[in-house]
């Protein structure tokens, strides 16, 4: 199977790149949108590169990179009773909702913030950057992630 791409979002205060680069591995459970939930179980498979985003920043935009550790599984927390992430729905004989892992790549210098990536040519069909494009998982293009890849990496190089 074809290597994908894709982009990742969280919120700095549940999870960020550096905390990713800290743990080297973790489990991306929690999603409870059916598009998202079905870009996981249907499509991701180990090996495909993460954009990592951090939503709701200061600035909000690509900190780093990520690849699928594991591909979709049922996200066992929605069975838990009393856990936030909960849901009676799901079961383990049919569960409704998937997450997958994630292994760290790279963190960038800083963040590679939205306005950049809405500015740079190449990436104006970047669903990210479409208007009321709020899923926190999404497809990205081969070129897309090339060239994020690359603004990321002169910031690296901009702090040496």
């Amino acid at each position: 199977m074809a290597k994908k791409y894709w982009l990742m979002k969280c919120e700095p205060a549940a999870y960020t790149i550096a905390d990713l680069k800290r743990d080297g591995r973790t489990s991306w459970e929690g999603v409870r949108n059916y598009q998202a939930r079905n870009f996981m179980r249907d499509q991701m498979q180990e090996g495909d590169a993460v954009l990592f985003y951090a939503s709701n920043a200061d600035p909000s935009g690509v900190t780093g990179l990520a690849t699928i550790a594991r591909a979709g599984y049922p996200d066992h927390l929605s069975w838990k009773k009393g856990h936030k992430y909960f849901d009676a729905a799901s079961t383990q004989a049919k569960p409704l909702w998937f997450m997958v892992d994630l292994a760290f790549e790279e963190e960038f210098a800083g963040t590679v913030p939205l306005g950049t990536l809405k500015a740079t040519p190449g990436l104006e069909d970047m669903k990210v950057i479409q208007k009321g494009s709020r899923l926190s998982v999404q497809p990205a293009t081969k070129g897309e992630y090339n060239i994020v890849v690359r603004l990321g990496r002169k910031l690296k190089s901009a702090t040496r």
